[in-house]
């Protein structure tokens, strides 16, 4: 089966026959076949040539680079050898008629907050007494409907957003605090875990979109740009719930990311690679769960929700079937 390829010390990364090598700067080797890499994550100080990169792109295998602070740099994103011509001209089209991208937009945000509520029914059944941000939560959300631009309806989230987090000290069983959401840079452990984990999971719908003909640029929730793949912003806020969240949860109630695992570097929280080690782990393991299709009736993994999610987007804009969001169902 193919895996996510992880980089966290310096070294270099080269093409051997069929097969990448890593070499470390102590001089250890590690060899992967290349057919078993998914994608490629780098956070240590990695060299490459372009042989290797056009060894890649043969493979269609995209690499995600974050840099010493663990932010996301950027992609390597390999020429796409899936491309449909009528499905950009759709894609484009959905997102100049105004109507039919709110109507879109309304869809992922939609679902975004109702898997936001299905996270604070989960922690609320166990013990956790959150339910006055679960009515208002479920207030905010017949908004949703109701708005008559981008800008509205991201004004909506953002209230659903700030209601939900003001929920996670009491579900998180620890020391640490959250408060508000921080970003630039971020203020506290939880923060940098959210914007971590957002970051990689952003990369995560990124990949599964080049195994896709969706255009990475083309995106109805978030402005499209020129220094980002605006589509796998959209489609990730469907799944942070889910997938990012509730790793924040599990690895800071069972306490498998503590305060050792972080270090100020001039007021600047970064993680240290042993931590990064174990918050990857645990994503690992959560995108590696399986479930039962309620539609396939067959097992899927919660990673490949993702690519199911694309599929079922691509219906929508070549008007085969309405879209419908991901919701949490079990």
């Amino acid at each position: 089966m193919e895996q996510s390829f992880y980089i966290f010390s310096n070294g270099e990364l080269r093409r051997k026959d069929n097969t990448l090598v890593y070499l470390t700067e102590d001089g250890a080797k590690k060899y992967i076949p290349i057919e078993k890499v998914y994608d490629i994550y780098s956070f240590g100080e990695t060299s490459y040539n372009n042989k290797l990169f056009v060894f890649l792109a043969g493979y269609g295998v995209t690499v995600h680079i974050f840099n010493y602070y663990e932010y996301y740099i950027g992609s390597f994103y390999p020429k796409e050898k899936l491309v449909s011509g009528k499905l950009l001209v759709k894609q484009v089209e959905k997102y100049t008629d105004n109507v039919q991208r709110l109507k879109l937009a309304q869809k992922f945000i939609e679902s975004a907050s109702y898997n936001i509520y299905r996270n604070l029914r989960y922690y609320n059944n166990r013990d956790k007494d959150v339910s006055h941000q679960m009515q208002r939560i479920e207030e905010l959300r017949e908004d949703i409907s109701n708005v008559n631009s981008i800008q509205e309806l991201m004004a909506v989230e953002g209230n659903i957003r700030k209601i939900y987090y003001s929920a996670w000290d009491t579900i998180m069983d620890n020391k640490f605090t959250f408060e508000k959401r921080v970003k630039q840079p971020p203020n506290n452990v939880v923060n940098t875990l959210i914007s971590f984990l957002n970051s990689v999971m952003y990369t995560k719908v990124l990949s599964e979109i080049y195994r896709t003909q969706l255009n990475p640029t083309i995106s109805y929730l978030h402005e499209p740009s020129e220094k980002r793949f605006s589509l796998a912003l959209d489609v990730a806020e469907i799944f942070k719930p889910l997938l990012v969240d509730r790793t924040i949860f599990s690895i800071l109630n069972k306490r498998i990311i503590t305060e050792d695992d972080f270090e100020d570097n001039y007021n600047n929280l970064k993680i240290k690679d042993s931590g990064i080690k174990k918050i990857i782990r645990e994503f690992e393991a959560t995108l590696l769960r399986t479930i039962t299709h309620k539609s396939l009736n067959r097992i899927v993994s919660y990673r490949h929700l993702i690519r199911l999610e694309l599929y079922k987007l691509i219906k929508h804009i070549i008007d085969e079937k309405e879209y419908l969001g991901f919701k949490i169902w079990w």
